[in-house]
């Protein structure tokens, strides 16, 4: 029997929660939430990703929604204790509707909820085949015409696409497409990954030689398989892309590489996509119940459109093209740009005693890679959150459980203990004329990824380079025009160049919307990305969730999956399940579809 007080606090909050809700006292509930206290809902309730904000919009949702998953019921989870820290009593719990289980997270203030996560973790009837409910694989006896694993997978792989159709297809076969394969594989739903390049990791292998993952290790696992205890803190590339090609193979994935996809329409009266797409070199049409597209958080690249463009006599590249710097050793290059990728390549063309010069044209938020880790990431992804019984799944619903709407002000604090932390650093790089912000109020690295998905670079030397002097810097100007043999820079200077690297990021998701289906269909989903902050890149009104991500969209059977390999991980879970509800034919009611307020 407990004697924790905390403990008992929850337990009488949930027991009058859950009293509420199953007598559809939808008011009731509401009262029991601070006024503007936070619901955030991750498929469980409203069978989309939402937050609700206040109690208005909590008894609004629970109105629409409560009469499709009663009964409900709301538990301490098994062995979980309560905790108090600053007014603030929290707790994990469990959630069950008629429909699912998920799990959750409770905050407590002055006897109210401040902050409330749902989420759905299985379908009831459609669990994961895992644990106790593992396959056997072996098939003990005497059995005629038997068929060993490779001759079922053989088989399955020449007959999906052709003489079966999959549910899914999922344009993209990157991180983010790979996790959801995998995780739509554990739910028996037939999908197929669409990849241009030859072999899963590529689009990893064929960028630039110095590039890795600039976020530790501890933050990166895919579903199911962690990365072992022995791999480096930030992966090289070449190192994601053979794990990437091993997940692939290991978890059984329908992996359709050089294979390019020419168009894609949905038909409304069968509701089937019609999918048109060249495998290996001979044209192949799939016709899925939904479609995913996959294909990178950042969407198309931005090549901007300078006057003397068709001038210039070197050689010109968006970054995502760049292969590095051997070619260009003895030679001078110009890096329009001054986030993650215009510092990784700066460095590496330093190192191969290159003359190089950074064009900053706006201010960009720089992070040590150290300072990041210990004050921001350490809680949570760390050996020492690890010690301290913080697994992955934890940590990922931990930061999921802080509403939108106020994580800045968890942010604000951490940042500011890291720019005093590192004043000397930041002090040096403005001295070269560097421009550094910390987003529009302060909030910093996550804020700003979560905003725009630009802007940043998370510091694993490059920025020291510049503090130097050793990789040049413009900063403050723009590009003028290019002549034959240099870029002419709006404050009338002049830098010779050979070569001009454009690291000037990437449109919105819904660009390959455009080139893929239609512009109307783009339009009619709009902007992917954002939270609605109506802060620099993103723009109002105010979603409370990324736009469009991981949840339906405005168009039928359409969505939308990427960013990084957090995100990757984490939410891949919802959208599968959210798929696989819709193959097994249940009732899906979305509360709260999100409306389209800007197209691109």
């Amino acid at each position: 029997m407990t004697t924790n007080p905390h403990q008992y606090t929850v337990a009488a909050l949930l027991e009058q929660l859950e009293g509420a809700l199953r007598t559809n006292d939808f008011d009731g509930a509401a009262q029991l939430f601070e006024d503007d206290g936070y619901w955030r809902d991750l498929v469980l309730f409203t069978w989309n990703l939402k937050t609700l904000e206040g109690r208005a919009q909590i008894a609004a949702m629970l109105a629409t929604q409560l009469g499709a998953v009663q009964p409900v019921t709301l538990r301490i989870s098994d062995g979980e204790q309560a905790s108090e820290a600053g007014g603030v009593t929290q707790c994990w719990i469990t959630v069950e509707t008629n429909v699912a289980r998920g799990v959750g997270f409770v905050r407590i203030r002055d006897g109210k909820i401040w902050t409330l996560l749902t989420t759905m973790s299985e379908l009831k009837g459609f669990e994961e085949a895992r644990g106790g409910r593992r396959p056997m694989g072996a098939e003990h006896g005497a059995h005629t015409n038997r068929s060993s694993w490779l001759e079922q997978r053989e088989r399955e792989a020449a007959e999906l696409g052709y003489e079966r159709q999959p549910y899914c297809v999922i344009i993209g076969g990157g991180q983010g497409g790979i996790a959801l394969g995998a995780r739509l594989r554990q739910l028996n739903v037939p999908t197929i990954i669409i990849e241009k390049n030859a072999r899963p990791g590529d689009s990893w292998r064929k960028r630039y030689k110095s590039l890795c993952l600039h976020d530790p290790v501890w933050y990166d696992h895919m579903p199911y398989i962690p990365f072992p205890d022995n791999w480096p803190v930030f992966t090289p590339k070449d190192k994601v892309g053979d794990w990437l090609e091993m997940y692939t193979k290991v978890m059984e994935l329908n992996y359709w590489g050089s294979t390019t996809c020419e168009s894609a329409s949905f038909d409304d009266a069968t509701g089937e996509w019609t999918v048109k797409v060249v495998r290996d070199g001979q044209a192949v049409t799939l016709t899925p119940r939904q479609l995913v597209l996959a294909t990178g958080m950042s969407g198309k690249a931005n090549m901007p459109k300078f006057k003397g463009m068709d001038v210039f006599q070197g050689e010109q590249q968006h970054s995502s093209q760049h292969p590095g710097p051997d070619a260009y050793v003895g030679k001078k290059v110009v890096v329009i740009g001054a986030n993650n990728s215009a510092h990784d390549i700066c460095a590496a063309l330093w190192e191969a005693g290159v003359d190089v010069t950074m064009v900053q044209r706006s201010s960009t938020h720089i992070v040590k890679s150290d300072s990041l880790m210990d004050l921001a990431l350490g809680d949570l992804y760390s050996e020492r959150a690890l010690a301290a019984g913080m697994t992955t799944a934890k940590a990922d619903l931990t930061f999921a459980s802080i509403p939108y709407k106020i994580l800045a002000d968890f942010q604000k604090p951490v940042f500011r203990a890291i720019r005093e932390r590192d004043a000397d650093f930041y002090a040096r790089l403005e001295e070269k004329g560097f421009m550094l912000d910390f987003g529009d109020d302060d909030s910093g690295l996550f804020m700003k990824y979560l905003r725009r998905g630009s802007g940043y670079y998370i510091d694993v030397g490059a920025s020291e380079l510049v503090a130097e002097g050793k990789i040049k810097l413009k900063s403050g100007v723009g590009v003028a025009e290019l002549k034959e043999h240099s870029v002419v820079l709006t404050d009338g200077s002049e830098l010779p160049a050979d070569l001009v690297v454009y690291a000037t990021g990437y449109g919105s998701m819904n660009g390959w919307a455009a080139d893929l289906i239609s512009p109307e269909v783009a339009n009619k989903v709009g902007k992917v990305w954002g939270l609605g902050s109506a802060t620099t890149k993103d723009p109002g009104p105010w979603e409370g969730e990324q736009r469009n991500m991981w949840k339906p969209t405005q168009q039928q059977a359409l969505w939308f999956h990427g960013g990084n390999l957090h995100q990757s991980r984490h939410y891949s879970q919802y959208l599968s399940l959210q798929l696989k509800a819709r193959m097994e034919g249940l009732d899906t009611p979305v509360y709260g579809q999100q409306q389209v307020h800007h197209l691109s």
